[in-house]
């Protein structure tokens, strides 16, 4: 088998943001152009920045980042949305960060639902289900792509460990430094993951960031 064969069949598809073995971060801050432009030159080829914050209202720096990432070069930028359940109205968190991503000519590849604490999420894992479900009828009705961040531990502890929503691409934390796969457990329904966050809360090129791989 030719080694262009090989590269084929390893060839690993994520929704419209495709890439193979390759890293990147995700930010939940302000990033210039320049700072980009410096986090590009040190390798990392994708980008996700935060669309909407936990408060329940859209990012205000979210559309300009996302910009400044493709200003900068990077081909594959994504949103990430902080959901608020206590804010309620789970459908208009989505539409109000898709519209102002829309409106002000944010390019992005998809979006991902952040699951986790710090949301305010109901001890009942059943209103917490309902409410990740709206929102991802929402997507759909948006036409978005999307994907779900979530840890084994806090996804268990949020919606019962349910696999009602199927397998959409999962993206997951574990600090262990390692840009691979292996000791993934499977959980909620998911069985193999798209993108690792290996390494968070470090500094680099003046800029807050989390590493990621895939």
């Amino acid at each position: 088998m030719t080694g262009k064969m090989i590269g084929l069949i390893c060839f690993l598809t994520v929704s419209i943001t495709t890439i193979l073995a390759t890293k990147g971060i995700d930010v939940s801050q302000s990033v210039t152009q320049a700072q980009f432009e410096c986090l590009k030159n040190a390798g990392y080829e994708f980008v996700i920045t935060r669309v909407h914050q936990s408060t329940g209202k859209v990012d205000p720096n979210g559309a300009r980042t996302i910009k400044n990432a493709k200003a900068a070069g990077f081909r594959y930028v994504d949103g990430y949305i902080f959901p608020c359940f206590s804010c309620g109205n789970p459908a208009k968190q989505v539409s109000d960060t898709i519209d102002n991503l829309n409106s002000n000519g944010a390019e992005y590849g998809m979006i991902w639902l952040d699951i986790e604490s710090g949301a305010n999420w109901s001890s009942i894992a059943q209103d917490n289900i309902d409410f990740i479900q709206q929102m991802i009828d929402e997507l759909k009705r948006l036409k978005v792509n999307f994907g779900i961040y979530a840890q084994k531990s806090q996804w268990t502890h949020i919606t019962g460990n349910t696999v009602v929503f199927g397998d959409p691409p999962l993206w997951y934390p574990h600090y262990d430094n390692v840009e691979s796969f292996s000791g993934f457990q499977a959980f909620g329904g998911w069985t193999k993951p798209a993108i690792k966050q290996y390494q968070g809360d470090v500094s680099e090129c003046g800029v807050g960031i989390d590493r990621n791989f895939y």
